[in-house]
């Protein structure tokens, strides 16, 4: 079975993560999306809503798990199995970002990283820009999936 996870704060969940783990569907037989806790960083969705926006938009797809998890990456990897890490790029910024951390992973485990490119029609979507304009009141609903509709 190949197995992936798609690690991330997810916070929220955005058109560009909901497209990459769709994609990466037709490359592995299970996609775990890895929701990562970091106590240095401040969330403006806790660890629950977050989880609960990623199992609601995926509720019908039984090829995807959501998990939660902290320490590193690769770790989390041995312990669930998983082979691969499932990236997505933007921009050439975030290739040179996830390279680094690609080529560190691999040299700390046999664990393979798989990019895939956005869609150029959410390559400018960030989980902070939608803080952003969501904190400014603004209409973020076309930048993330339904299930993170937030109740006004």
């Amino acid at each position: 079975m190949k197995r992936a996870i798609f690690p991330g704060s997810f916070d929220p969940i955005t058109l560009g993560h909901y497209d990459i783990i769709n994609r990466g569907l037709t490359l592995f037989d299970e996609i775990i999306i890895a929701i990562g806790v970091n106590a240095d960083k401040s969330y403006m969705f806790d660890i629950e809503l977050r989880e609960k926006f990623i199992s609601d938009a995926f509720k019908d797809q039984v090829k995807i798990k959501v998990m939660t998890y902290s320490g590193l990456t690769i770790d989390f990897c041995r312990d669930v199995n998983a082979e691969y890490i499932l990236r997505g790029l933007r921009n050439s910024g975030d290739f040179e970002f996830e390279k680094a951390i690609a080529h560190t992973n691999r040299k700390l485990s046999e664990i393979e990283t798989v990019f895939l490119l956005t869609s150029s029609s959410y390559s400018y979507i960030s989980s902070s820009i939608v803080r952003d304009v969501i904190r400014n009141g603004g209409d973020y609903t076309s930048l993330v999936p339904h299930t993170v509709y937030l109740k006004t």
